[in-house]
Parts: structure tokens; sequence; C-alpha cells
């Protein structure tokens, strides 16, 4: 029996709550959900967030998702995102991405994801800046929600996996060169240690740390702090991508996305005089550069974008949420232009991964914001994210298996 502190002794701090599973993942976001779903059964899996299920990027996606339309689309999309990327993308990930698409949105529309259609009932493709062709699928303009619920929905129907929500990670375990679980704490404060053969950094990206940003304020880059802190490989941190178009408000809180699918289906930006100062559709850091020199001219805190050119019924259905949103702050964008300015929207660097989403760390994989796999390069291109993290995420789910096998 343990003997009690004494007068003057220092109590002994108390043990850690020890959970064992086979996978430990590190986020419920697409990439974190659609790892687990392409785990075996057989598996126990172990997934934390932060703070609740809805507190993830993934839920914020407003665009779309991108899907190879049919092979004559590969050349035209590659050139894109490395024309985005400033020609620093990894070749073989945008590969792979591409070649990986269509079956992706077979198994997401499996899933239960309900994409928008046609009259005649086939997809109903967008477009967006620095695209050369209409490629995006889109659930309105709540694409990422629609997605992330239907695999949330299917990951909550498995019996091997346990979810747990308010439980941030503080720490990696490692043993012998490995990394074997990580060290948490709860909504109590109460330390944890989750121990699992492999682990699944899928964090999220940085926008925490801005003042003004289109992220949750909970993600601060705790996948990557973690990571650093034991000698794994990150890069290009300083790749931070700035969106054109947030919602201007001296409100505090998360800045509201105003999607670039609204310049792609002719949204267009206007200075004070009411005039146009830009190509819509260049990438994102081009308009972004365009919006604050034409804000530093004018010695505006904004500029306008109109919908003057957007039929009403695509504002009221494929806007709907945007312009409902918009109503609330007081503006209505099927009669006046919105104030908007450049926030903090995503990072494109991160923790460095291979092929199979491997880390420089045995056993410790990464995917989705928190990874750079190379896909995006210097600047991401629109509605490429989402279908990343499922590609790359369900590449860290086969390579757990394999090496499993091959143990």
């Amino acid at each position: 029996m343990e003997r009690p502190a004494q007068a003057g002794e220092k109590a002994a701090a108390p043990q850690p709550r020890a959970l064992v599973s086979d996978v430990v993942i590190v986020g419920c976001g697409v990439a974190g959900l659609y790892s687990a779903l392409n785990l075996p059964r057989g598996l126990r899996v172990t997934m934390i967030c932060k703070e609740d299920l809805e507190s993830c990027d993934s839920m914020l996606a407003q665009g779309g998702i991108c899907v190879m339309r049919d092979p004559d689309d590969y050349d035209s999309w590659f050139d894109d995102t490395m024309r985005a990327g400033h020609g620093e993308c990894r070749a073989q990930s945008v590969d792979t991405m591409i070649w990986s698409s269509r079956d992706v949105i077979r198994d997401l529309v499996r899933l239960g994801v309900d994409f928008d259609r046609t009259p005649e009932g086939g997809f109903d493709y967008t477009r967006e800046g620095a695209h050369s062709r209409p490629r995006i699928l889109h659930h309105a303009d709540v694409t990422g929600k629609e997605i992330t619920t239907k695999l949330l929905a299917q990951v909550r129907r498995l019996a091997n996996v346990e979810i747990h929500e308010h439980v941030c990670m503080d720490d990696l375990l490692v043993e012998g060169g490995s990394c074997v679980g990580i060290v948490a704490h709860d909504s109590r404060g109460r330390r944890l240690e989750l121990r699992a053969r492999d682990v699944i950094l899928a964090t999220g990206g940085v926008g925490g740390l801005y003042e003004r940003s289109t992220n949750f304020p909970c993600l601060t880059g705790d996948g990557c702090r973690v990571a650093a802190a034991h000698g794994v490989t990150l890069d290009h941190m300083d790749y931070v991508q700035i969106h054109p178009t947030s919602l201007y408000t001296e409100k505090p809180g998360r800045a509201f996305l105003i999607s670039e699918s609204c310049r792609g289906e002719g949204a267009i930006l206007l200075n004070a005089a009411g005039e146009r100062f830009c190509d819509e559709l260049q990438p994102r850091d081009v308009v972004s550069k365009a919006i604050y020199d034409q804000m530093e001219r004018e010695g505006s805190r904004y500029v306008r974008l109109s919908f003057e050119r957007v039929p009403e019924d695509v504002i009221c259905g494929h806007f709907a949420h945007i312009w409902q949103r918009c109503l609330e702050e007081g503006y209505d964008i099927r009669r006046e232009p919105i104030p908007v300015v450049p926030a903090q929207h995503y990072l494109m660097g991160g923790i460095h991964v291979g092929a199979n989403s491997q880390t420089t760390l045995p056993h410790l994989y990464a995917a989705g914001e928190t990874s750079c796999n190379g896909v995006h390069g210097a600047n991401r291109l629109a509605s490429n994210s989402l279908l990343e993290s499922l590609v790359f995420s369900r590449l860290a789910a086969r390579d757990i298996v394999r090496e499993r096998h091959a143990a």
C-alpha cells in the first residue's frame, strides 16, 4: 500500500492515465477521419481533437474539391497547380493527387457525400482562380462541412474507433528512435499517455497564431511544434497563404471567408471609385497583393467585391451560406458590394513527409495541412486542399498496414 505523504514531504506526481491502441490519430478533420476509415477494422484506433468535433478547418472549406474530369484534364490541372505554386510543387505528389482524384470522389459518394448536380444528373463543376477550366465539385458553399460530417458519421459507426473530444496533444512519446504514442491532457488538466505502434498527426494549420485568419483560433501548429521538438524535419514553414477575400469587419474573432468560387462565378473586385483593378482569377497570392496595393493607394482598410455579374439564383443557391452571413452583417450581396480584405488562410509548409505520408521519425505520419508533401509548392491552388488531405491520409493508412505485414 502506498504511504501517504508526510508533513514537509512533496506529494508524488499523479501517474498519467494510459490508453493503448494500435493507431493514434491526432485531429478529426477530413485527414484524420479518412485515415481512420481506411484502416482495417481489426486495428484499435484512438482519435483525439483539441476542442469539439465542429472546430476543425475542414468544416469551413467553402469552395469545393477538385477532380480530374477526364484524362485530357490531367495536363492542364498539373500545369495549373505548378504555376500557382511558383514551380516549387513536388511533381510526384501532384501526379499522385491528380490520378487518385476520381477514385477518392467515387469513394466519397459511396460514403454519402452529396455533390451538387446539373438538371441532367451529372456533376455540376465550377471554376476558381488560377484554374484553366471548371473541375471543382461542390455542395453549395459548404462543401467542407458536407464532406466532414458524412465522414464523421461513418467513423462513428466503427466499433474499433474511439473519439475523444477536448483532448490536447502536448508531446510525442519516443522510445528507441521511434514514435510510440503521444502525451496529452484532457479538459480537466489530467495527463494522458496514448500509446500505439503508429501515430498520424492531422492537427491542421497555424491560423490561431495570426491576428486575422479564416481558421479556428485553436489551430496553433501543435503538430509541427511537437514534431520539431524531436528533430522531425519541417519544410517551408514560411509558406503561408493569404486568402484575398474575407469579409471586412471590426469585430474580433475568426475572419469569415468569401469563397474564391464567388469570383469563379463572376464576382469582381472594385476600388473606392467602383472600378475593377485586377484580374480576379489570378492565383491567390497575386490577387492578395493587388488588393493590398490598392488599399495602400487609397489609404483604405478594404476593397469591395461585387456580385453584379452573378445570377441571383446562383447567389441564393450556390452561395446561400455566404449570402445569409452577409445579411447578418448588414449587406445584401444581391444589391450591393461587400467590403473584403485579405486574411491568413493556409499553411503550405509543415512536417516533411514522403510519398506515403511518413515523416522522418519512424512510425510517425502526418497528413492534411500540418504536413508538407509538396503538392502546394509556395502557393496553394484553390480547392486542392480537401483532395490532397484525403489522398495522402489514405496513403498513410495503407502504409501503416503494409509495414505491419512487413514487420
